[in-house]
């Protein structure tokens, strides 16, 4: 009982993958928690980009207006950190920025679950934009892409070691990206979790005084809600900034 109740109780115990259904065809197909609230995020934002454009008009409504801002918001990330050649990429990114935004929201809704709280959610994105990248600058510039490695103005002798550099640290933006998304909302769910729980023995014990750290943890609610957008919003930056790279890499 005592090692049930220290489990339940650890803030860590979120963050657990437990599987909702498993399929046991030919090989084992497991529905988790991340995969119904990636479903979630995905019905949410498909019913309220439908509702903001299914009836649009001149004197926009609110949806149609936070759907119009936020198209000009990824528009205006992708001119200004790629260029217009970006744009045709600009459906992808939009996507994947929501994505996030939603993803990280949705863990701070009492009881439920925040995808990219896994670290497998953000290093699969990064992993494939990755790869994207790589295959888009080698179409787009040929051989030419490796330029990207080999910074202009170094000393010559030194140039085996700045390649050598240059490519592990491009190698490594997978793990950066990744580990920054998990790291920051993991961090800030946990701290949740332990201020929730002063709250609850302030209630049961001092309930006079329980106003004090629920007011601790609407403060933290709000501070969490910004770093949900910032993340999404840096992660959408350095992908454009990873694809401007790509796409002229002797700059």
């Amino acid at each position: 009982m005592n090692h049930q109740t220290k489990t339940f109780n650890s803030p860590l115990e979120q963050f657990e993958v437990r599987p909702v259904y498993l399929y046991r065809g030919i090989g084992i197909l497991a529905i988790t928690q991340t995969t119904i609230f990636l479903i979630c995020v995905l019905f949410y934002y498909l019913g309220f980009f439908s509702l903001g454009f299914m009836q649009s008009s001149l004197i926009p409504t609110v949806y149609q207006y936070l759907c119009e801002q936020s198209y000009s918001f990824i528009e205006h990330i992708i001119k200004q950190h790629i260029g217009v050649k970006g744009l045709r990429f600009f459906p992808v990114i939009f996507v994947t920025f929501h994505l996030l935004l939603l993803s990280n929201l949705f863990g701070l809704v009492p009881f439920a679950f925040a995808p990219t709280s896994q670290i497998i959610v953000g290093f699969s994105l990064a992993f494939s934009f990755n790869i994207a990248f790589i295959l888009i600058g080698f179409y787009e510039n040929g051989f030419s892409f490796l330029k990207l490695f080999v910074p202009k103005g170094g000393p010559k002798w030194l140039s085996p070691v700045i390649v050598l550099i240059e490519i592990v640290s491009y190698l490594l933006r997978t793990f950066s990206l990744s580990i920054r998304l998990f790291a920051n909302i993991m961090a800030g769910h946990t701290l949740l979790h332990i201020l929730a729980s002063f709250v609850s023995a302030f209630i049961f014990f001092y309930p006079l005084l329980s106003f004090l750290p629920f007011l601790l943890v609407l403060a933290v609610i709000g501070l969490e809600i910004g770093v949900a957008v910032l993340q999404a919003y840096v992660f959408t930056i350095l992908l454009c900034i990873y694809l401007n790279d790509s796409l002229h890499p002797s700059h």
